[in-house]
């Protein structure tokens, strides 16, 4: 992939939203309640990215007939297991775990200052019991926080909360090849400034940051801002920024929101089934062909300085998808990396483009294994929300 001295990826800010409406929508997008929600962006990203008014009706109406059918199999189910016809079947269940979490919510203020409860997240952290079953909003005063922060998976239901109009940063400059306390290198894993292995995380108006510098060439550059393994998080309004590896996607269900994403190669990576509302570069690696993995995104601006794959095919079974974006100028005309292997099968790697905007958005010359997407191709990436056990992108 080629590296660029900036790469900005923007959407228009959100305006300011109090937690519990946040959690209201959360709440949603996670339970099965029998209605829905669908994630979009604002007005504005509309008009930038979708500047046909019929094709953004062609998308609501998909979006609705999306809704109508989850009811009707909702309903379905919900009678099926009514007349025990499936007894041992959880179809239509709420995910009572979060519904008990939200329902019992505790707040604890961080401030550098004095303020508030603790002086650092960290502290904070540390007050929570393990195997916690309520929903902890740790609110975070602004300020710049120097802390390597581990939220382990026996601390579920966190919530970092910021304040919309000057938020925090959490910051650090650890890269893989840094010596950790074993006297062995941090490698890419362990190099994040903040790791979130706990389920149910929420982030909002939060900037993640690694500040290690990128040097073409160099071996052991990677430097993590946030790496997500948990399941079921979202992130509204968040900052993520570094220059290699910025965002480690690892592995779950993961939902992105509002957010600004920067950096130079490979800067939004992993194995996470996520749908990302912002913009971004990515490299992808899978070792099977199931829909357990794969980023789609929605509703984008890439933008930056330089020249910019818009991904690479990392693994055999890579899956990226990129709809109703505005590609600027400096994506490549090929627009993918063959990443060294030009003969890619086409049945094993999944990179499809949705009507995609803009002048980097010329498909004339891309790589044979990635595609355009038809309407019926495209429907199972364009990313209407729902939680139905351990699906998170439920497809029509």
């Amino acid at each position: 992939m080629h590296a660029s001295s900036a790469i900005t990826l923007t959407q228009p800010m959100a305006s300011p939203l109090s937690y519990s409406y946040f959690s209201l929508i959360f709440f949603l997008l996670i339970s099965l309640l029998g209605t829905s929600s669908s994630a979009s962006s604002s007005t504005s990203s509309h008009r930038l990215l979708t500047p046909e008014r019929a094709n953004a009706d062609r998308f609501k109406q998909w979006l609705a007939w999306n809704v109508k059918n989850h009811r009707q199999k909702s309903a379905l189910r919900s009678e099926l297991a009514a007349a025990q016809l499936a007894p041992n079947t959880t179809w239509g269940a709420l995910d009572w775990q979060l519904r008990k979490a939200e329902e019992n919510t505790v707040e604890v203020t961080v401030s550098q200052d004095g303020t508030g409860d603790y002086k650092s997240v960290k502290e904070a952290l540390d007050t929570i019991p393990l195997f916690n079953t309520r929903r902890v909003i740790v609110k975070i005063k602004p300020g710049v926080y120097w802390e390597k922060i581990s939220i382990p998976r026996a601390l579920p239901f966190v919530t970092f909360f910021g304040d919309a109009s000057d938020p925090p940063t959490i910051t650090g400059n650890d890269t893989a090849s840094v010596t950790g306390s074993g006297g062995t290198p941090l490698r890419t894993f362990q190099s994040a400034t903040v790791v979130v292995d706990a389920n149910y995380f929420v982030a909002i108006n939060i900037r993640f940051e690694n500040t290690a510098p990128h040097e073409v060439g160099f071996r052991g550059q990677q430097a993590v801002a946030l790496r997500v393994s948990g399941n079921k998080a979202a992130f509204y309004n968040c900052s993520f920024i570094g220059s290699q590896d910025t965002l480690y996607d690892h592995k779950g269900l993961h939902y992105f929101n509002h957010c600004f994403i920067q950096g130079s190669v490979d800067f939004i990576f992993g194995y996470g089934r996520s749908l990302y509302e912002v913009a971004s570069v990515t490299a992808q690696k899978r070792t099977e062909s199931s829909m357990a993995s794969g980023f789609s995104f929605k509703n984008s601006t890439v933008t930056g300085t330089g020249l910019i794959y818009l991904g690479r095919a990392w693994g055999d079974y890579s899956r990226v998808v990129f709809s109703y974006t505005f590609m600027d100028k400096l994506v490549l005309p090929q627009g993918w990396s063959d990443w060294g292997k030009p003969k890619r099968d086409p049945r094993r790697v999944y990179y499809g483009e949705y009507n995609c905007r803009g002048p980097g958005a010329n498909t004339t010359g891309r790589v044979a294994w990635a595609r355009i997407l038809s309407d019926e191709e495209a429907q199972p990436f364009l990313g209407t929300y729902y939680i139905d056990g351990d699906s998170w992108l439920l497809s029509p």
